[in-house]
């Protein structure tokens, strides 16, 4: 890629303005007769024409090729990626874990290594989100991805993550996330091999930063960290495979030149990425806690104000230093549906068998809180300001209750007997 050194721009939703080559972006014009360098403009829309103005989204791309020169598409059989809900599945009203999931699966890139989870909503409708994980062991070889479905947050768990973009390179680390708009071709490198993360697939609104309210104008994620690249193209010559997810199926095509050949662009629709460290954690400092909602970083809105269509959240290193409070989440029993994966360390409602590379799913309704272990610690700990370190969980919460899919009921990850992590739980009532 030209030029070859990670480079990024700062802010979220930016009008950002980038070129590989000087000269290579037009002056006051978007789409002139006759382009700087002979390129051709392209422009992709992320969200409809009419859409207000603080939530449109598009950006003019410079290529040397536009990227409707390529073949013609056939059907790609991928499986165990799948899209939505599965109506007919009948779910018990009961929590349920998946242990950690091998990392790896032989001669397996990004693409081929996605297993999805569970699902709700419909990618059709525009509605929902499918929370995966990937397990890959190789690079994408002169191969690119581009899902027309929905935007992927990506959240590595396992290993980095070279995301070779039609804007640019990122390089993404567990502890940090990636956002891959709708649409937007990609592809992904493995520089530490066999690698493990987490996907989810928003088929809704775009995700955007979250309304502060009365905690005022600072706090959660700041719109300057989050980083976008920089024009970067490739030269290399020599074909490329286009995968391409539409309306839940895949497709390939050949494509003669590499998609990846965008030598300037403008706009506020672009790859990003964030690395959780800065996020600015809100908590009490007398009693009690609040609702976790002061944790989320990134929302997708749905057409029910206050109720999200997916919200992003993180539980990060944090001081605990509340009195008279029973520290960690309390039972409860939710509106919103839990998606919930490990990155690192340990959570501390699940000291034992919820692990990094896990997941857990707890649906609308469905009581969950601390394990017997973690109630008995929290009720007789010492209540001095105490720092929970070395830990990132992290939540897919929706509106919709998540479906999973046969691959996760079927899965020997699937902890059956997660259950009994409360049957110590006794009754311990004395009038």
């Amino acid at each position: 890629m030209h030029p070859s050194s990670l480079n990024y721009q700062s802010g979220f939703g930016n009008e950002y303005a980038s070129e590989a080559v000087p000269g290579a972006l037009p002056q006051g014009r978007n789409s002139p007769q006759r382009a700087p360098l002979a390129l051709y403009p392209e422009l992709i829309s992320g969200t409809a024409f009419t859409a207000p103005r603080h939530q449109n989204r598009r950006s003019w791309l410079y290529r040397r090729q536009p990227s409707v020169v390529s073949g013609r598409y056939a059907a790609y059989a991928q499986p165990f990626w799948r899209s939505g809900a599965d109506p007919q599945t009948a779910l018990a009203p009961e929590p349920m874990r998946w242990h950690p999931f091998p990392i790896g699966t032989p001669n397996c890139d990004f693409v081929d290594g996605m297993r999805t989870l569970a699902a709700n909503g419909n990618a059709e409708a525009q509605t929902g989100l499918a929370a995966h994980v990937y397990l890959a062991d190789r690079s994408m070889q002169r191969r690119a991805f581009v899902n027309t479905d929905g935007e992927m947050l990506l959240v590595p768990q396992h290993g980095r993550l070279w995301l070779v973009t039609e804007m640019g390179l990122l390089e993404t680390k567990p502890g940090e996330i990636a956002l891959l708009p709708r649409g937007v071709a990609f592809r992904i490198e493995l520089p530490d091999g066999p690698s493990r993360g987490y996907v989810c697939e928003n088929y809704g609104a775009q995700f955007r930063l979250p309304e502060l309210g009365p905690i005022g104008s600072n706090g959660l994620a700041n719109a300057r960290d989050f980083l976008a690249p920089v024009a970067a193209f490739e030269d290399t010559p020599g074909g490329y495979e286009v995968i391409k997810k539409s309306g839940g199926h895949f497709w390939r095509a050949p494509m003669a030149q590499s998609p990846f050949n965008v030598v300037a662009w403008h706009g506020n629709l672009a790859p990003l990425k964030y690395d959780t460290a800065n996020f600015m954690t809100i908590g009490s400092i007398s009693f009690d806690h609040p609702d976790p909602s002061i944790f989320t970083v990134l929302t997708s809105p749905s057409d029910t104000p206050g109720t999200a269509n997916c919200d992003f959240v993180i539980f990060p290193p944090r001081w605990l230093v509340t009195e008279d409070t029973f520290r960690p989440p309390w039972y409860h029993r939710n509106f919103m549906s839990e998606f919930m994966g490990l990155v690192l360390g340990e959570y501390d409602a699940k000291p034992e068998g919820f692990k990094p590379g896990g997941a857990s799913l707890h649906n609308c309704m469905v009581p969950h809180g601390p394990d017997e272990e973690a109630f008995e610690r929290a009720s007789g700990a010492s209540l001095a300001p105490q720092k929970l370190d070395n830990t990132l969980a992290f939540m897919f919460e929706s509106r919709y209750r998540f479906i999973p899919t046969e691959f996760a009921l079927q899965s020997p990850m699937l902890d059956q007997n997660y259950a009994d992590c409360w049957a110590g739980l006794e009754d311990r009532f004395r009038p």
